[in-house]
């Protein structure tokens, strides 16, 4: 029987359609140019942290070749690229003089998307902090948030001429209960404690990174988190229900209330207060968090499924406290990552922040795939192309529920694909591939896979 085909959908006037990457994962050029080393550079030297020992010495080498990878996105026709900032390519030891080299990176690749009618988006930090921060408490410590202020206007005055659209942080969930939690990440510490000092500061250096672009005269400032779609494993049950409300408060409420709200909820305290004496919350900080947001950065891979589970080991160092949470396993078909695909989780996801906290225009910065993408380098016989028709499938339900929340009344303003290029995974090296552009390591070609070239149609047609 034929497939009946898919229903066309056409998103709204003036949809951004992007991409995103992350400096330590795609530049390379780790040492040059007065680049300091930044905590990626220790973690992936450590034994045993990072896959294969691979660092991001090298990785697609961008910071030499972006003109190269701009025309790329040009030819795809992208409205918006969405990079993030190297903060020790700026300030090599987190403070002081600023390092007018490293600026003139970014200030050329600048030039070069808007040169090519691509509207720049800027991260201030995505995760590389300058190791002599780290040295001196990392995101432990405040003086590491009074910093990112002084950083954030640094950047600000080199290229705020140019660039409209700031974020301050990407995905501080991350930074703080995996670099500091179960120590996954960098800088790979293993303190609850230092966990919820770190969820904090990170939301004080957000929002005195939000004041000092501001004064400075931005006008379109936000944030990008990776909030949860958690979902009961029994809708029906109590306890399954008040396990979701525990890992909603650690994942995403104890960012969206602060951020959105200006403050903490109450019960999310009370947990936390467990682990810590919450001294580094100080008069006046929720203010500062709470000031205003104009865009919100909302990234989305994957659901979480839990249950109330007696002797369930619960979340370890990425959700401490809860034990007698049981994480429920993925099913259905999986991502190369082993992560569970549901698109319906995004729409839920938007709906969600939509309604619990309204007026705040949003952003999908971050959403895609890996999969093992093959390319035969030493093939003669090699036309060139990359298929990967799972990747393809997954954009294409994940663009159709972002439509869905826009039918539902969200106020959703773009989508950026993750990523433009195969790069640095993190802790999994380069054996994952996240792009719609295939990265050949050895010899650093560039080959756009099927994806790219149906995102393309996408973005011509603004639609599916």
């Amino acid at each position: 029987m034929l497939e009946r085909p898919a229903t066309e959908v056409r998103f709204p006037e003036g949809f951004v359609w992007g991409a995103a990457t992350a400096a330590y994962q795609i530049e390379g050029a780790a040492r040059d140019d007065g680049r300091g080393p930044s905590i990626w550079d220790s973690f992936s030297r450590t034994p045993g942290k990072v896959h294969a020992g691979h660092t991001g010495d090298v990785a697609c080498d961008h910071y030499h070749r972006y003109r190269d990878d701009v025309a790329l996105m040009a030819d795809l026709g992208l409205h918006a690229y969405r990079f993030s900032v190297a903060w020790p390519r700026i300030q090599p030891d987190g403070s002081g003089p600023v390092n007018p080299r490293g600026l003139d990176f970014y200030d050329r690749l600048v030039d070069e998307l808007c040169g090519r009618g691509i509207d720049p988006i800027v991260t201030l930090y995505h995760w590389d902090l300058p190791q002599t921060l780290e040295d001196r408490g990392g995101w432990a410590s405040r003086e590491t948030a009074e910093r990112f202020a002084d950083y954030a206007t640094a950047v600000y005055a080199r290229l705020g001429d140019r660039v409209t659209t700031w974020t301050t942080l990407n995905e501080p969930w991350c930074s703080a209960y995996l670099g500091y939690g179960n120590g996954v990440h960098a800088p790979g510490r293993q303190d609850p404690a230092a966990t919820f000092a770190a969820v904090h500061h990170l939301l004080l250096a957000h929002g005195l990174g939000a004041r000092a672009l501001r004064a400075a005269g931005a006008t379109t400032v936000g944030i990008t988190l990776n909030p949860a779609a958690v979902f009961p494993a029994d809708p029906a049950s109590a306890a399954d229900e008040q396990a979701v409300r525990l890992v909603d408060g650690l994942h995403n409420r104890i960012f969206f209330d602060p951020l959105l709200r200006g403050r903490y909820p109450a019960d999310v305290l009370d947990h936390v207060a467990r682990f810590t004496d919450l001294a580094y919350l100080r008069d006046g900080d929720e203010k500062i968090i709470g000031g205003p947001v104009d865009l919100l950065g909302i990234n989305y891979y994957a659901p979480t499924y839990v249950a109330a589970r007696p002797g369930a080991v619960g979340g370890g160092g990425a959700y401490p406290g809860t034990e007698g949470v049981e994480f429920l396993p993925p099913v259905g078909p999986l991502t190369d990552m082993g992560w569970m695909i549901e698109p319906g989780g995004l729409t839920a996801l938007l709906e969600r922040v939509s309604h619990d906290y309204p007026g705040v225009p949003m952003i999908v910065t971050e959403n895609g795939a890996a999969f093992e993408d093959k390319f035969n380098r030493d093939d003669p016989d090699a036309d060139g192309r990359v298929p990967d028709a799972d990747r393809v499938s997954y954009l294409d339900g994940h663009l159709r529920a972002a439509h869905e929340a826009i039918s539902r009344g969200v106020d959703l303003r773009g989508y950026l694909v993750w990523s433009l290029l195969d790069n640095f995974e993190w802790a999994e090296g380069y054996r994952k591939r996240f792009g719609i552009i295939y990265v050949d390591y050895l010899t650093q070609r560039r080959v756009p896979k099927d994806s790219a070239r149906w995102y393309q149609e996408v973005i011509r047609r603004n639609g599916l």
